[in-house]
């Protein structure tokens, strides 16, 4: 799929390096030697070859801190590259060779309003052919919830994206109503330009996050207060350190005192993209399958079909519809599940009365105050794009 322009650049510059190296070796030999200056300079020359070795090493050795080992050094690669964890028992022998991920890159019309109409409907058609072998099977290809791609699953797991449970959770979930999102959509961090991507290496750097690493709660709640001092010079507001634990909360699903790597990366991939990039810019992220997905919850909730819902019938679809419950499925005449999978606690299912999740009380204002669909998908786009994942775990927790 081509070279990371950030490999090629080190190779570059490497390049230049060693260029010079050579130039500064024949200016040296080219020099008049008499014998005084002979005599004076054999220790100064010495000195001078050792230290255009020690420069061709460093320029070959690439940036890098002087105490980072090899492995961290591996780690903050595969964090640029976008690839991912890769365990060190994996073996690669007789293995396809992973795509090396190109970062995209912004357009000049990424931030006008794109054209995203809710009475039209979009077509939706998956590929025929296999993303990795490009072969035709039929029935046993599995789709991405999310985009156009189809895989085998014996693709997926030469490719090393199918390991121990994670095979049976693509053949149970992908021709569901939960679907499964490939290994393109599933990393939010590919979303981020190669910019973007050093601007959040910069501050993971400075805030001593080691790549690949669990982060327990005074781990995740150090590092968001450091963002924040960094940021606007001042001591994080309690408010704000108490979303930062809900948020660390919905992370961490299963309760195990720390959040995963990769939940972590995404988290923070989808609170940059929120922080850099206007709200038209995130709607052109969107694929055809999200938009029909939020166009069927926005008609759902629109009970009398005038193009408009409440503040809090928003608000309540940002909790509860666009939130991942992969191990609760409901049938219910109404699919938004490839967005999220409706909870029991959305409007599709409280009429049956059954309502375990707190709905979030009304106010005044949010009675009074409308939101047509241009509108309903920028307040949840971002919401959206982080239920993107397979993980159980919650990367965009809705403002209380």
């Amino acid at each position: 799929m081509g070279v990371l322009m950030s490999r090629r650049q080190t190779v570059e510059r490497v390049q230049k390096v060693s260029l010079a190296v050579s130039a500064f070796k024949d200016g040296l030999r080219e020099q008049p030697s008499t014998r005084r200056r002979a005599e004076a300079g054999t220790a100064r020359q010495g000195t001078l070859e050792q230290e255009v070795q020690e420069g061709e090493e460093e320029a070959s050795a690439g940036p890098s801190q002087p105490e980072e080992s090899s492995a961290s050094k591996a780690a903050w690669e595969r964090l640029r590259d976008g690839r991912g964890v890769e365990p060190e028992e994996f073996d690669r022998a007789n293995r396809f060779t992973p795509p090396a991920f190109i970062r995209p890159k912004r357009e000049l019309h990424d931030d006008e309003p794109p054209d995203i109409s809710l009475e039209q409907r979009e077509q939706i058609l998956n590929d025929e052919m296999c993303e990795i072998c490009e072969v035709w099977t039929a029935e046993s290809l599995f789709p991405c919830r999310i985009c156009h791609r189809v895989y085998h699953d014996g693709c997926l797991r030469r490719m090393g994206y199918l390991q121990k449970d994670s095979a049976v959770e693509v053949t149970e979930t992908a021709h569901t109503e939960t679907g499964w999102s490939c290994y393109y959509c599933d990393n939010l961090n590919l979303l981020l330009t190669e910019e973007e991507m050093y601007s959040l290496m910069e501050t993971l750097r400075n805030c001593k996050i080691i790549p690949e690493s669990c982060l327990t709660l005074d781990d995740f709640l150090h590092y968001k207060h450091q963002v924040h001092k960094q940021q606007f010079e001042r001591t994080m507001p309690e408010a704000q350190e108490e979303q930062a634990a809900l948020q660390f909360n919905a992370l961490d699903p299963d309760k195990k005192g720390h959040i995963e790597w990769q939940d972590f990366l995404s988290h923070e991939s989808i609170q940059l993209l929120q922080k850099i990039r206007p709200q038209n810019a995130l709607l052109r992220l969107l694929t055809p399958k999200e938009r029909e997905r939020a166009r069927t919850a926005f008609l759902a909730l629109d009970q009398d079909n005038d193009g408009l819902i409440g503040e809090a019938e928003c608000r309540q679809a940002r909790h509860t519809w666009f939130r991942k419950h992969q191990k609760e499925m409901l049938s219910c005449n109404v699919s938004i599940s490839h967005v999220g999978p409706i909870s029991e606690g959305s409007p599709a299912s409280s009429r049956n009365g059954k309502s375990p999740e707190k709905i979030l009380p009304a106010t005044k204002q949010e009675e009074t105050r409308s939101i047509d669909w241009p509108g309903f998908l920028r307040e949840n786009v971002a919401y959206i794009l982080a239920a993107r994942p397979n993980s159980a775990a919650l990367h965009l927790q809705p403002l209380a």
